[in-house]
């Protein structure tokens, strides 16, 4: 785990699958999940966060949870399997984009790419403002903040046909920028979604869509 760069000052070192079938075997249940969360153990949240139920979650709790972040591992975990699902997602994209602390930042980050991948019902001119924000902290070098903008950048170009334009539009303003994260970010971006295979995946896809009207 501290090989991946996931460290935590509690851990039992049990993996996510086993975590995962647990997980299953409880249902949804909101009270063990805060339970689960307050023993302050890495496994231990990863796992509240695979059994609260979004409707549940309110906007303070999102608070306590995401300042106890301590790593990715548990920041990824709680935004892709929870947050992403509860009403204050998209507030908190945004809210949490600006903040100092590098695990809360990253959060904001971490819930664009969730959403780009999660919510299928969303308009895609949504996500055009993520891309603004996107752009605003792509100058951020510690590394797991800029990991999750670059993530953000290429979940949310590769949803659409008219979002990778944006994305892409995006990515080569972010590559002007004089500093050395907004070149990886803008690089690393530009590289996945101009490949064949994202732009035939989109190009499918709009077919779909078209077929569907």
């Amino acid at each position: 785990m501290v090989r991946y760069g996931i460290t935590s000052r509690k851990v039992f070192g049990i993996s996510a699958p086993i975590l995962r079938t647990m997980a299953k075997e409880i249902g949804e249940n909101h009270a063990l999940a805060l339970r689960l969360w307050s023993t302050g153990y890495l496994e231990a949240r990863i796992l509240a966060a695979l059994i609260d139920d979004p409707g549940a979650v309110t906007r303070k709790q999102m608070e306590r949870w995401v300042a106890d972040f301590d790593n990715w591992a548990v920041c990824d975990a709680c935004c892709g399997n929870l947050f992403d699902r509860t009403p204050f997602a998209w507030e908190k994209a945004v809210a949490w984009s600006c903040r100092k602390e590098e695990f809360v930042k990253r959060a904001g980050f971490a819930l664009m790419a969730w959403l780009a991948v999660h919510d299928k019902k969303a308009e895609d001119k949504l996500f055009l403002k993520f891309l603004t924000v996107i752009r605003r902290e792509a100058t951020d070098e510690r590394n797991f903040v800029r990991k999750a903008v670059n993530w953000a950048l290429r979940q949310i170009g590769k949803r659409s046909s008219f979002l990778n334009r944006h994305a892409l539009k995006t990515a080569r303003g972010i590559q002007k920028i004089d500093s050395a994260s907004s070149r990886w970010i803008a690089t690393d971006a530009l590289r996945e979604l101009t490949t064949n295979s994202v732009q035939l995946r989109l190009k499918k896809k709009d077919s779909r869509r078209a077929a569907l009207r």
